[in-house]
């Protein structure tokens, strides 16, 4: 199996959202590919397990919480050394009594928290750990943007989207400012991924995304996972700035 090739040996790896979902399936194949990997939740709970799954490293972290940050990767330095692969997962998309808000119903705080989450607790790890990365001249950031950052879907809120298509022109900004340095930025943009969670809503909605998607099927966990994997990966090595799109060719733009 490709995720038994040992493309990650000797790096470690730092996934945040990682305690379900798509980040757990992350940590998992980083690990199986040898990497050294650190899962952070804000759920202990659901980083404990997921660590536990792939022998990785758990740590509690409030990504919007600066100090929270500072503490989770002293302890992953600490454990596994100096931090080469940051994986910025973790994200949000309330949608309260089962549907998004509209602009003219979104309470403020919900859009604050979205901003906090999806996008300034990207910039928080990043600024924590590119200095290292700068100094040893090797990095690689990914960050889990979405194709709703890209096109309109009424699935999400406005808060959602702005924060994915920020993240897509925070990838482009930061892959020039990191490249002189050896530190490679992408992106993923996922589509309709049948995570737990997305497997919990009504089937119609599942049924519409995939009637519209060219491949006929929602993805897996595993598959924006081997993108990650590509993407910090040797067969990588001229790869920057740039968003790839694992979606099975929805919303294709």
């Amino acid at each position: 199996m490709p995720e038994q090739i040992q493309t990650h040996a000797g790096r470690v790896a730092l996934v945040t959202g990682g305690g379900r979902g798509i980040g757990a399936a992350i940590a998992a194949m980083l690990a199986a590919r040898g990497a050294r990997v650190a899962v952070l939740d804000a759920d202990a709970a659901l980083a404990r397990e997921a660590a536990a799954a792939c022998g990785g490293l758990a740590e509690r972290c409030d990504v919007t919480d600066r100090a929270s940050v500072d503490s989770a990767c002293a302890a992953v330095e600490a454990a596994l050394g100096p931090v080469d692969i940051l994986v910025n997962n973790a994200g949000i998309s309330p949608k309260p009594g089962g549907r998004a808000s509209p602009i003219w119903e979104m309470p403020a705080e919900e859009w604050d928290q979205v901003i906090a989450v999806n996008l300034t607790g990207c910039w928080n790890l990043a600024r924590r750990l590119t200095p290292g990365m700068v100094a040893r001249k090797r990095g690689w950031i990914v960050n889990m943007a979405s194709v709703s950052g890209k096109a309109w879907t009424p699935l999400v809120g406005s808060h959602y989207s702005a924060t994915k298509s920020a993240l897509i022109g925070l990838t482009r900004h930061w892959a020039g400012e990191l490249g002189p340095h050896g530190v490679l930025v992408n992106a993923i943009c996922p589509g309709r991924i049948m995570t737990p969670m997305a497997r919990l809503v009504a089937p119609a909605v599942n049924e519409a995304i995939i009637a519209n998607t060219p491949l006929g099927r929602g993805g897996e966990p595993e598959e924006v996972a081997r993108a990650a994997c590509f993407l910090t990966g040797p067969d990588a090595g001229f790869v920057t700035g740039t968003t790839l799109d694992v979606a099975g060719g929805w919303m294709m733009t």
